[in-house]
């Protein structure tokens, strides 16, 4: 038997978890591309306890500023996206990925946010803490959904009494509301919190499910992407009732059709990934558009500086470095390459700026996003590395560490080379 619990409205709940004055008001929380690791202004920056594809492992509070500071750019025009809605919100139309300025003109009354991604990595942290302590295995989906395996630890008959004991706990603990779905799979639990929402638990039998699924239409079911939703339309596939009469058809597709039809129905879907495994750590940023070459060489080093501070957190050693550009008019440009020296940062930061150099080739583009990007990371003791740079750079690798030492205990801006720092 498994459990789903997905917090409602995440980050309006957290800010509402401290903040009374926001329950049963239209609130939205908004957000800009977070470009002040650029700035030359001190700055308190947090590192995330999380871990995974789905958190921004570096924090910076915007929470504490006002609507004109992080909303309003200089040039008085409102800027951002909305990331959260409350449902008092989207009575009037707002929705996530909207344009602040269109959300904002649909509900005048709108109370609007910044972000506070601190807050919102505590109670994920806190969350996930709660339930492990009362479930035998978790996985952390998201910043703000679990899954729960309780096969053997709660009968049947008890499952939905459990669900409330722990929508109460985190009530009282956190002070947040959630929605749980139940099921005998992953999956279904996952599709069932959508109709237990908002703040509900809902609980569907095996029996249940082949008349729960039949009238729901195929793009609410988890994974199934706008592409393969055409795709299915063409076979007069609409709902998921659709697919359980096809079991022929999917099962034609192979691995991936078998596991979509087994997930549908409820069968062998039935394990949690208790720990994630990282495939790649990269960071990025977008921002007005920029033609000066040196700026953005520098906002390259400063990526670098950010991006090797997660490395050495996470303990890896990368083997390929990997750039992407954006350009205006929707031109883009990658590359990559591959070493085989101990990380370190000198050498990460020489090697990401002769990157930039072969891969901007659009030279006389402006530039308005860079994200840069480690992979394929070496196991300890099977990999030989260059013999011929090893004791050079088993030297700078300590001084990587040592580095290390000081941004963990001084914040990340304590140490910068010459080229990151801006003239005034």
């Amino acid at each position: 038997m498994f459990l789903h619990l997905d917090i409602d409205c995440f980050f309006v709940s957290a800010h509402r978890s401290i903040d009374e004055s926001l329950l049963h008001i239209p609130v939205a929380v908004g957000g800009r591309s977070n470009l002040n690791i650029f700035s030359s202004k001190k700055e308190i920056r947090e590192i995330s306890s999380n871990s995974g594809a789905f958190v921004s492992n570096i924090l910076t509070n915007e929470g504490m500023k006002s609507f004109k500071e992080y909303f309003v750019d200089e040039n008085g025009k409102i800027r951002g996206i909305i990331t959260t809605a409350s449902y008092e919100a989207r009575a009037f139309g707002v929705k996530t990925a909207m344009s602040v300025n269109e959300a904002l003109s649909l509900c005048p009354h709108l109370k609007m946010l910044a972000p506070n991604y601190p807050l919102y990595h505590e109670l994920s942290s806190k969350l996930k803490e709660i339930l492990i302590k009362e479930i035998p295995l978790v996985e952390q989906f998201s910043i703000d959904e679990f899954f729960g395996d309780v096969t053997g630890f709660i009968n049947e008959n008890e499952v939905v009494e459990f669900a409330y004991f722990l929508k109460k706990k985190i009530k009282d603990e956190l002070n947040l509301p959630i929605s749980i779905g139940i099921a005998n799979t992953k999956y279904l639990s996952k599709l069932i919190t959508e109709y237990a929402k908002p703040n509900g638990v809902k609980y569907v039998s095996l029996d249940d499910i082949p008349n729960f699924i039949r009238n729901i239409p195929i793009g609410e079911f988890p994974g199934i992407g706008k592409a393969f939703q055409d795709r299915l339309k063409g076979y007069g596939i609409k709902t998921l009732g659709d697919i359980k009469k096809n079991q022929k058809l999917f099962y034609s597709w192979k691995k991936p059709g078998i596991d979509l039809y087994n997930r549908i129905c409820g069968i062998r879907d039935n394990k949690l990934s208790v720990e994630r495994e990282k495939k790649s750590i990269g960071i990025g940023r977008t921002f007005d558009v920029i033609f000066d070459r040196n700026e953005l060489r520098r906002r390259v080093m400063i990526l670098c500086r950010y991006l090797c501070f997660l490395i050495k957190k996470a303990n890896v050693n990368p083997l390929t470095y990997a750039i992407k550009i954006r350009y205006e008019y929707r031109i883009k440009s990658k590359n990559y390459i591959n070493v085989n020296r101990i990380f370190n940062e000198m050498d990460f930061k020489n090697e990401m700026i002769k990157l930039f150099d072969i891969t901007d080739n659009h030279k006389t583009h402006g530039i308005i996003q860079l994200n840069i990007t480690v992979l394929n990371f070496a196991k300890v003791n099977e990999y030989t590395y260059n013999l011929f740079e090893y004791e050079s750079d088993l030297k700078k690798r300590n001084l990587t560490n040592q580095m290390q030492k000081l941004r963990v205990k001084y914040g990340i801006d304590i140490v910068k080379s010459g080229f990151e720092i801006k003239e005034k």
